[in-house]
């Protein structure tokens, strides 16, 4: 019989932890040196939409992303009863909670690769700088989530920091995008 001391027990559970850690920074990297190292297509479209109607397109589904962003956070506050008033939240919340969030990941997807392979990850202004790393920490802060909301193990903060850097996320992304382009600029920028 072989036992296995505590350290050896430790030290799957310790390299798991490790490659989760890590799996959310690789994806993040992952995207940013694609985005570097790919050469821009300034012409490629979207849903039909070139030039202005692209953006334009994807200024909308940039507000519908955020708005999706809002009610997450909404519903994510109701059911962890941090949502002042509304007591405790009914048992549909929670799925009505992941549908809405695989929503707004597949709506993310198209103004994404949009982004990347028409403009890639670039820092010629303040502007784009924040926008494209914002873009780039989207998708390894979606993974983190993920990856937080099926551990059991972490500390209670770790699941509303994850929702929180996906909607703080989300809205730079609106701000320095679909807002500028509505606005006309982006005071700041």
């Amino acid at each position: 019989m072989t036992g296995h001391t505590g350290a050896q027990k430790r030290r799957p559970r310790t390299v798991t932890v490790i490659l989760a850690a890590l799996l959310p920074v690789a994806v993040t990297v992952g995207v940013c040196v694609f985005g570097r190292t790919h050469t821009p297509d300034y012409t490629k479209g979207l849903f039909g939409q070139h030039g202005v109607g692209v953006i334009d397109l994807k200024a909308r589904l940039g507000c519908a992303l955020m708005a999706l962003a809002i009610v997450q956070l909404l519903l994510g506050l109701w059911m962890y009863r941090r949502l002042p008033g509304a007591g405790a939240a009914p048992h549909q919340v929670q799925p009505t909670h992941r549908l809405i969030g695989l929503l707004a990941f597949l709506l993310s997807l198209p103004i994404a690769y949009q982004c990347i392979t028409a403009y890639g990850v670039a820092f010629t202004s303040s502007r784009v700088a924040v926008h494209s790393i914002a873009g780039c920490v989207l998708y390894g802060v979606f993974v983190a989530k993920v990856l937080v909301v099926r551990s059991h193990r972490l500390p209670g903060w770790a699941l509303p920091a994850a929702g929180g850097a996906l909607v703080t996320a989300i809205a730079l992304l609106w701000y320095t995008a679909a807002l500028w382009f509505f606005a006309g600029s982006a005071p700041g920028f």
